[in-house]
C-alpha cells in the first residue's frame, strides 16, 4: 500500500503539472509558412475530419503534401481523426479546411495540450508505473526511483514541450514547471504502446504483448527500431518450446494475433492496392537522401571526412545503410533468439534501437529517444551507464534546443536530472561499478584490480559530463569562424557519436556475457 501511495502522489503530482503548462505557447507559433511542428498536428486534423480517406495520403488540391503532410501509419491518422472530432464539437474554426491553416488561439493551445495529456495519462504512464512495480527489483522506495527517473527523463521533456511546444515567456514558475514534467504528447502513444508489449512479455503475455506492439508499429513507423528483439524473443520462445507442440500452438497464437492486429489497422486502405501503396511511400520517404541535418550516427560523422553524397548514388547509400544496419543488429538478435530470456530482450531492444540509430536511412536527431527508452527500462540494473547515455542523448540534440530558444530549459533540466539520479539511483558507488564490471568486459580487464577500473570509469564519466558542458556553452558564447559555420553542431554531433557508438558497444558485450544475480536471473527467466 505504502507503494501504491508513493506512486499515486507522483503521478497526481505529473498530471498537475502538465496541466499547468498549457499556458505556454509552441514552436513556430507566428511563422509562416508552415508555423512549427504543432501546426502539423492540428493539420492532419484539419485534413482527417474535412477529406475522405481516400484522400488522406495522396497529393490533391485539397491536400497540399508539401504542407505538413501525413506521414505516419494508418493508427496515428485515426487518432488525428478523432481529436478532430471532439475539436469540431468545440470549435469549428479549428479544423476548417484551409482558413484554419496556422490556426492560433488560447483555447486552441489549451485543448491542443490536453489531447496530450490525456494520451499520456491512458497509454504511457501506466505502462510505465506497472513496469517499475512489477519488473523491477529492489525496495519500494528503489522502484519509486526508477520510475522517477524515467518520467523525469529531460530528452522527452524539451522534444515535446520544448522543440514542439516552447514557451516565449519563460517566467520562474513556467521554468519550475518544465524542469520537473514529463509530458511526451503524441510519442507517448507509440513508447506506450511499446512499453506496454515490453510489460506484457515480461509477465509471460505473448500474444497481448504482440497485439501491445503491432500497435506501436501502426502508429509510428520508427517502432521498427525495436522489431527485431520483439520478433527474435518470440520466435526464441516457440522454437525453445518445440515447434511440433507447445511451441508451433504459441506461434500461430502470434502470428495470428499480429496479422489481425494489422488487418484491423490497414482495413480501409487494402482493398484498393494503390491506396495502400501510397501509405507505405509516405511512411518511407527514400528519396530523401541518406541524411539531411547534423545527427549524431555514423553517416553524418563520416561525412565530416568522406564526402559520401558525392560518392555515392542515392541508391547506393540507401543498400549501404541497409546492410550495416543489419550487420550491426543481427548480432544481439541471433543472440536473443539462442537465448530468449526477458534480460537478453532487454539488452537487444538497446541495442537494435542504437543500431538504427547509428546506421540506418534517414535518421533525425529526435530518433535517439527510441534508444533513451529502453535504456531507462536497464536504469535498475546499470544505472551508472544508463545515465550516462541519457545525459548524452540529450546533448546530442543541442542544436535543436538551441534553433529553438531552449538553452535555459536544457541546461537546468540536464543538470537537475544528473544531479537527480545520482542521489536516487547512487550510480558512482562501488557495487553498481562493480556490477559494471561483471557484466560488460571482466575477462578483457581481469588484469586491472577493482578499484583501478572503477576509477577509470568515474573519471570517464566526469571528463565526458564536463566535455558536454564546454561545448554547449561554447555553442553559445562564441560565433563559429565564416568558413566553419557549422562548426559548433558538428563537434557535438561528433561528440555524441562517440558516446553512442562506446554504449552501442557496451551493452553488446554485456547481452555476450554473464547475466545479472541469481536472483535477477531467476526473475527476469
Amino acid at each position: 500500500m505504502q507503494t501504491w501511495s508513493l506512486v499515486s502522489i507522483n503521478v497526481l503530482l505529473a498530471v498537475v503539472v502538465r496541466w499547468g503548462v498549457s499556458l505556454n505557447s509552441y514552436s513556430g507559433a507566428g511563422k509562416p509558412p508552415m508555423f512549427g511542428d504543432y501546426e502539423a498536428q492540428r493539420h492532419w486534423q484539419e485534413v482527417t475530419y474535412n477529406l475522405p480517406l481516400q484522400q488522406w495520403y495522396f497529393n490533391t488540391s485539397d491536400n497540399d503534401l508539401n504542407y505538413w503532410g501525413l506521414d505516419y501509419p494508418p493508427l496515428t491518422a485515426y487518432h488525428s481523426w478523432l481529436c478532430a472530432f471532439v475539436a469540431k464539437m468545440i470549435n469549428p474554426e479549428w479544423v476548417e479546411l484551409h482558413r484554419s491553416r496556422g490556426f492560433e488561439s488560447p483555447a486552441h493551445k489549451l485543448f491542443m495540450r490536453t489531447t496530450v495529456l490525456v494520451t499520456d495519462v491512458l497509454i504511457y504512464i501506466p505502462a510505465v508505473v506497472l513496469y517499475c512495480l512489477y519488473l523491477t527489483d529492489g525496495s519500494a522506495k528503489k522502484r519509486v526511483s526508477v520510475l522517477l527517473s524515467i518520467l523525469l527523463y529531460p530528452g522527452l521533456i524539451l522534444i515535446d514541450y520544448g522543440h514542439f511546444q516552447y514557451p516565449l515567456l519563460m517566467t520562474p514558475l513556467k521554468l519550475f514547471i518544465c524542469v520537473y514534467l514529463d509530458c511526451i504528447g503524441y510519442n507517448g502513444v507509440s513508447l506506450g504502446f511499446t512499453l506496454w508489449g515490453v510489460l506484457a512479455l515480461g509477465l509471460g503475455w505473448d500474444t497481448l504483448g504482440s497485439m501491445a506492439f503491432s500497435l506501436a508499429l501502426n502508429y509510428k513507423q520508427m517502432e521498427l527500431y525495436h522489431a527485431l528483439p520483439f520478433f527474435c524473443y518470440l520466435l526464441g520462445k516457440c522454437v525453445k518450446a518445440g515447434l511440433v507442440g507447445r511451441g508451433l500452438i504459441l506461434l500461430v497464437r502470434i502470428a495470428a494475433a499480429v496479422l489481425v492486429t494489422f488487418a484491423l489497422c490497414w482495413l480501409p486502405f487494402l482493398p484498393d492496392t494503390s491506396q495502400a501503396l501510397q501509405v507505405v511511400r509516405r511512411i518511407f520517404p527514400v528519396a530523401r537522401g541518406l541524411f539531411e541535418d547534423k545527427v549524431a550516427n555514423t553517416w553524418c560523422s563520416l561525412n565530416t571526412l568522406i564526402k559520401i553524397r558525392s560518392i555515392l548514388t542515392g541508391d547506393s547509400q540507401l543498400y549501404l545503410s541497409f546492410a550495416f544496419t543489419l550487420l550491426a543488429a543481427l548480432p544481439s538478435s541471433i543472440r536473443l533468439l539462442i537465448k530468449p530470456t526477458f534480460w537478453h530482450f532487454k539488452l537487444a531492444l538497446v541495442n537494435s534501437s542504437l543500431a538504427f540509430f547509428l546506421f540506418s536511412y534517414q535518421v533525425h536527431e529526435k530518433s535517439i529517444l527510441l534508444a533513451a527508452l529502453p535504456v531507462c527500462l536497464l536504469l535498475n540494473e546499470f544505472p551508472f551507464m544508463s545515465i550516462w547515455f541519457l545525459q548524452a542523448s540529450t546533448f546530442s540534440m543541442l542544436p535543436l534546443f538551441l534553433k529553438d530558444g531552449l538553452l535555459v530549459p536544457y541546461a537546468v533540466t540536464s543538470v537537475g536530472y544528473l544531479f537527480l539520479t545520482v542521489y536516487l539511483l547512487s550510480p558512482l558507488d562501488d557495487r553498481s561499478e562493480g556490477e559494471l564490471k561483471l557484466g560488460t568486459c571482466g575477462k578483457l580487464f581481469s588484469f586491472l584490480p577493482k578499484m583501478h577500473l572503477a576509477c577509470m570509469m568515474r573519471w570517464k564519466f566526469y571528463i565526458s559530463n564536463a566535455l558536454m558542458a564546454v561545448l554547449s556553452i561554447l555553442s553559445v558564447v562564441l560565433d563559429p569562424p565564416p568558413h566553419l559555420p557549422d562548426l559548433f553542431p558538428v563537434l557535438v554531433s561528433t561528440a555524441a557519436f562517440l558516446h553512442f557508438l562506446g554504449a552501442f558497444l557496451h551493452f553488446n558485450i554485456v547481452q555476450f556475457s554473464e547475466l545479472p544475480t541469481k536472483k535477477s536471473q531467476k526473475k527476469n527467466n
